[in-house]
């Protein structure tokens, strides 16, 4: 399974020192910024599963972080949890209103950070905000992105298949296919970020499809990227005998083997 993500914002460099040794060593994959502008820009680029945002930053507040992220179509769902010196009930019912989802005061134990994280992620995951193996998120968010857009103009609508994805699990087991997946969620993301704005939206279905909503105004170099760079980048989870023959050989049913084709994106625009 792709690692946990988890994007930390904390300007206190033996703070941030702390957390990162701790949670790579736990198995994280874990993103340091040391300032606001820094942090969003993190959280757009690297869509992390989690967020520990420090109240006190040089250039801008938690606050203020958090309402910009709550405002973002790609970020408004991952969960945030707030790092701070402030103990008192003003601030944690200020932080909570925002939609952040937890609040640990410092210092803190770390076993115990880690707990909530760990809360934080499963409850976005039980409350299918997120699908656990891509972090994206799907279910009724989807639905209510796009109605949220119906009264706008200039956005696209894409529904996106990984063809070949079945054989190849068939083949290479469900971990290596929930591994090819999370690697389309991610060239998904980083096409967005190429070509889309920070209201651009990205979900995945409950039949392992994808949802894209992006104002892009180049939709055709948006499409052909996103294929060309999914298309070529995944023949890497492939053996090599595979992608020298440019197809799988899988069990026809009556103890033949027959080919089936590589994966590739059918990418598909809707009104």
């Amino acid at each position: 399974m792709p690692k946990v993500r988890v994007l930390l914002i904390e300007d206190d460099p033996d703070v941030a020192e702390l957390l990162v040794f701790y949670f790579d060593s736990r198995g994280y994959e874990v993103t340091h910024a040391m300032d606001g502008k820094e942090g969003i820009a993190a959280a757009r680029s690297r869509f992390p599963n989690v967020i520990l945002l420090d109240v006190m930053l040089p250039d801008m507040s938690g606050w203020e972080i958090a309402q910009v992220l709550r405002s973002g179509a790609l970020t408004r769902y991952i969960p945030i949890i707030f790092l701070t010196q402030r103990n008192s009930r003003s601030d944690k019912l200020r932080g909570l209103s925002m939609g952040v989802d937890d609040y640990v005061t410092k210092p803190f134990d770390m076993e115990e950070l880690r707990l909530r994280v760990q809360g934080a992620i499963r409850r976005a995951t039980q409350e299918r905000l997120y699908e656990p193996r891509t972090g994206l998120p799907g279910g009724a968010l989807i639905e209510a992105e796009i109605n949220q857009r119906q009264d706008e103009r200039g956005w696209h609508r894409l529904e996106i298949a990984i063809e070949g994805l079945k054989p190849f699990r068939d083949v290479y087991g469900f971990l290596a296919a929930d591994e090819a997946l999370a690697y389309a969620a991610g060239t998904l993301l980083d096409t967005v970020r190429q070509y889309g704005t920070p209201d651009d939206f990205v979900g995945i279905t409950e039949t392992d499809g994808f949802v894209v909503l992006t104002h892009t105004p180049q939709i055709g170099a948006f499409q052909k990227t996103l294929c060309e760079a999914f298309n070529q980048g995944v023949r890497a989870f492939y053996a090599f005998a595979d992608v020298d023959r440019g197809y799988l050989l899988v069990d026809g049913g009556d103890g033949m083997q027959q080919p089936a084709p590589l994966m590739q994106l059918n990418v598909r625009e809707v009104s």
